[in-house]
C-alpha cells in the first residue's frame, strides 16, 4: 500500500480539496482507496458521506479517531491522509514514518508562505525525507502561473530545490462538484477539461 500525506499547517490551504480529488481519481483508475481524515473538522468524511454509490467507492478508515494508528490494514493499494492544520510532534513524525509521498498545498501569499516556511524546515529535518523514503512535492494552490503571485511563490520555493509540480486555478468546479460527493474526475470531461490538464503533472508524480 502506498500512502499520500496532504500536509500544510496553513488553515484554508487546500489541503482537503488536494486530498479529496487524490482519492477520487486513484479511485477512478480501479484501484482500492482508503481516505483518513485527521482534521478534526472531518470535511474529507462529510465529502465521502455525500458521495453517490454508482461512484468509484473509497474507503473511510477509521473515522472516529483524531490520531495516527500505526496498525493500519494493508488491504488498500493506496491510503490517502488528509491532516489538520497545525499538525505537528508525534503525528507528524507518524504520518511522515507512512508517507511515500508527500504533498504540500501553497497559496502565494505572505502569510502562506511564512507557515509554509517553517513547516518546510522542519519536513527537511524528518528522518523519513532526510533518507529519501518520502518525496515532497509543492502544489500552487488558487494560482495563475502567468502572474507575479506565482513568480514570487517560486522564488521563495528555491531556497529549499523542491518541485513545483503544478498550479491549480481558482475556480469554483471544485467547490460545485465537492457538494455531491465528487472530484473533477467524476465530472464531465468538458466541465473541467483545463483543470484536469493542471493536475497531469500531479498525477504523473504520485504514480512514479
Amino acid at each position: 500500500m502506498r500512502t499520500i500525506l496532504v500536509a500544510n499547517p496553513k488553515g484554508g490551504c487546500g489541503k482537503t480539496t488536494l486530498a479529496t480529488n487524490l482519492a477520487a481519481y486513484l479511485a477512478g483508475q480501479n484501484q482500492r482507496v482508503a481516505m483518513w481524515d485527521l482534521d478534526r473538522q472531518k470535511s474529507s468524511l462529510d465529502w465521502l458521506a455525500l458521495r453517490a454509490a454508482e461512484l468509484p467507492a473509497i474507503t473511510s478508515l477509521d473515522a472516529d479517531r483524531n490520531e495516527i494508528n500505526p496498525v493500519i490494514p494493508d488491504n488498500n493499494d493506496w491510503l490517502v491522509l488528509d491532516s489538520p492544520a497545525g499538525i505537528h510532534g508525534k503525528n507528524l513524525a507518524q504520518a511522515l514514518k507512512l508517507a511515500h509521498k508527500i504533498v504540500v498545498p501553497v497559496q502565494p501569499s505572505i502569510f502562506d508562505m511564512a507557515a509554509t516556511r517553517d513547516f518546510l524546515d522542519r519536513l527537511m529535518e524528518e528522518k523519513a525525507v532526510r533518507k529519501h523514503k518520502a518525496f515532497i512535492g509543492i502544489i500552487g494552490m488558487r494560482v495563475d502561473p502567468r502572474t507575479r503571485a506565482a513568480a514570487t511563490l517560486e522564488q521563495f520555493l528555491k531556497q529549499y530545490d523542491l518541485p513545483i509540480l503544478t498550479y491549480l486555478r481558482d475556480t469554483m468546479v471544485y467547490v460545485n462538484a465537492a457538494f455531491t460527493g465528487k472530484s473533477i474526475f467524476d465530472l464531465p470531461s468538458y466541465l473541467a477539461e483545463r483543470d484536469l490538464t493542471q493536475w497531469q503533472p500531479l498525477i504523473e508524480w504520485v504514480e512514479t
